[in-house]
């Protein structure tokens, strides 16, 4: 396939050339994500039409298996509904792989006809989501799917990148594990839209009432803050009354305007992330850099005097 071809299949809901689009925009190598980029501006005038989740927690919350929950849910009750998820998984520091372990956690949601699932390593990218997850919800929207969730990595306070790419912010926690003393800090609880203590089934049932009470008196000393509920993504419970937070939360907000400012920090984004790479592309920098490199590995100048340096700053 040449890449109209792709294009045109992306548009047609092929899932196969879905997933060859999202890797090329994925791709390290420039002139493959070139052609991912090229491809998706052809597919822009047939996206923005979904809701756009993005679901944070710490590890062991209980992502996959609530997003499974909520997926399932919408699919059985909307008819129209066509479910994109992009789970986002830690690469490691030293290979740079990733297991991309998420999938398997969503056995029921990856083989259901109206639904995609596609894992992606984070690379070296912060705040929990890839560099290019924003273009994959695009090229999902343009082969048809209205309803996408973002599954990040889970790593904590600072987790905060899905909230510029998402219309719905969602923040999972857990009873007992001291996640209900962080409404008292900021970071992520200042972006979330809402926060959902999950795995309140059992005996862990109270904990998590409890949880929630005590994290919702302490949000309530802010002049804005998000609900706070409980669920059980094992049992169902409180899915459905999420879903319909989320559509009401979504429904109130002037979408397209927030789309917009966030379309203006992605380009902001990626003038950053071009203007590293054409610097970093030039041989005398490089030959610099790697001379300044070893004075900083000796301790003979600090990194902060090496890097004005580079650039010829004075202090």
């Amino acid at each position: 396939m040449d890449d109209g071809d792709i294009a045109e299949r992306v548009l047609a809901g092929d899932r196969a050339a879905l997933a060859r689009a999202i890797t090329l925009v994925e791709s390290g190598r420039a002139d493959r994500q070139e052609r991912g980029l090229q491809l998706l501006d052809r597919c822009l005038q047939h996206t923005g039409n979904s809701i756009r989740c993005g679901i944070t927690g710490v590890p062991g919350a209980g992502k996959s298996t609530f997003i499974e929950a909520l997926g399932l849910h919408v699919l059985d009750t909307d008819e129209e509904a066509r479910i994109a998820v992009l789970a986002i998984d830690p690469s490691s520091p030293v290979s740079g792989g990733s297991i991309l372990g998420d999938k398997t956690r969503m056995p029921r949601l990856s083989a259901h006809e109206r639904a995609f699932i596609r894992p992606s390593p984070a690379g070296d990218t912060p705040g929990g989501v890839a560099a290019r997850t924003r273009e994959a919800i695009l090229l999902c929207e343009a082969a048809g799917f209205n309803r996408i969730f973002v599954e990040t990595i889970g790593v904590g306070q600072s987790e905060v990148a899905v909230a510029s790419v998402v219309d719905f912010f969602l923040l999972l926690m857990l009873a007992g594990a001291g996640d209900e003393l962080q409404g008292m800090k900021r970071g992520v609880l200042e972006l979330a839209d809402l926060v959902a203590f999950n795995k309140a089934d059992g005996a862990n049932r109270e904990r998590a009432e409890a949880a929630r009470k005590q994290l919702e008196g302490a949000l309530s000393l802010f002049a804005s803050h998000p609900d706070v509920v409980t669920c059980s993504a094992r049992t169902g419970d409180g899915i459905a009354h999420i879903w319909s937070l989320a559509q009401d939360i979504v429904a109130r907000e002037d979408i397209q305007a927030k789309r917009s400012a966030q379309a203006a920090l992605a380009f902001e984004r990626e003038l950053e992330r071009t203007l590293r790479t054409r610097f970093l592309a030039n041989d005398s920098t490089r030959a610099l850099m790697a001379s300044l490199e070893q004075e900083v590995r000796a301790f003979k100048i600090s990194p902060a005097q090496a890097a004005r340096r580079v650039f010829q700053i004075d202090a």
